[in-house]
């Protein structure tokens, strides 16, 4: 059969338009060992969700997220997930680069180090937080008596309890980035001239600009549903140091419903933000 008659064969004989090949892969069905599962999981992620949506005090809602104490406790969770989002880029991205980009004894260590507040039960991580920064820490003791700086019980605490455990999700999304990125476009600025330091503003930085903001979207999601590290570290003061989980677990003690209310905001932030930055963000790193 000649080229000719191999383009025939695949294109109309009148139109032609390439014929759509289709082949078995596309008539199989989904495995029911793996359909079963599948839907399980996704019962079980949607229906506490769809639980909240149906038990919500819809008729009482908008006198209770207009009081003052539930605005305090919004504002501050705002406030301080976007102060650690903002401490973890700041401190983050450089260690991102330290771990993909060179070489050092023990990096095997550090990156386990930084990934460990991942797994570490937030409350141990607010105690940990207590030991080193408190006010007999290993470290707050100079800080108090040095610079007369305490900040377990703070709102400055919220902001360290919430970067201690939110940080990790941005240096792991930067590092994947970086490690994805080709590095040859830094090599190239090195031979023009460029610093280390400039190929990273200039090349770096635009390149794995997805994969910073995917990391910074995770961590401000962390940062704003911290609980246990902040509690631990800073308390449940309101107007100081009461966010927006906090508030939410000291109504649960006595009004249900209230806490239900103040969970729907949470849900809502979460969702909004999740929503309008993952299809441009995420997907893009």
């Amino acid at each position: 059969m000649t080229s000719l008659d191999r383009r025939t064969a695949v294109a109309g004989p009148r139109t032609g338009r390439p014929r759509r090949l289709t082949g078995t892969r596309g008539r199989r069905g989904v495995p029911l060992p793996l359909l079963l599962p599948g839907v399980l999981a996704l019962a079980f992620l949607v229906l506490p969700l769809l639980a909240l949506l149906l038990r919500a005090p819809w008729h009482s809602l908008p006198d209770r997220l207009t009081s003052a104490e539930v605005w305090q406790a919004l504002q501050l969770s705002l406030v301080s997930a976007t102060a650690a989002t903002a401490v973890s880029l700041v401190l983050g991205v450089p260690l991102a680069w330290l771990l993909a980009r060179t070489d050092f004894p023990g990096r095997g260590l550090v990156r386990a180090v930084v990934t460990l507040p991942l797994v570490l039960p937030p409350v141990v991580g607010g105690v940990a937080l207590l030991l080193a920064l408190g006010r007999n820490g290993v470290v707050g003791r100079w800080l108090d008596a040095w610079f007369g700086i305490t900040l377990p019980f703070t709102t400055t605490g919220v902001v360290v309890a919430e970067a201690f455990v939110a940080m990790p999700f941005l240096v792991i999304s930067v590092e994947g980035t970086l490690r994805a990125a080709d590095p040859r476009f830094e090599e190239a600025a090195a031979t023009l001239g460029a610093s280390r330091f400039t190929a990273f503003r200039r090349v770096t930085l635009p390149l794995i600009a997805p994969g910073i903001a995917a990391g910074a979207v995770l961590a401000w999601a962390r940062a704003l549903g911290e609980f246990g590290a902040t509690i631990t570290f800073a308390g449940n003061f309101p107007g100081r140091t009461q966010t927006m989980p906090l508030a939410v677990y000291l109504a649960l003690q006595n009004d249900p419903e209230a806490a239900i209310s103040l969970s729907l905001v949470l849900l809502a932030v979460s969702v909004a933000v999740l929503a309008g930055l993952r299809d441009r963000w995420m997907t893009g790193a």
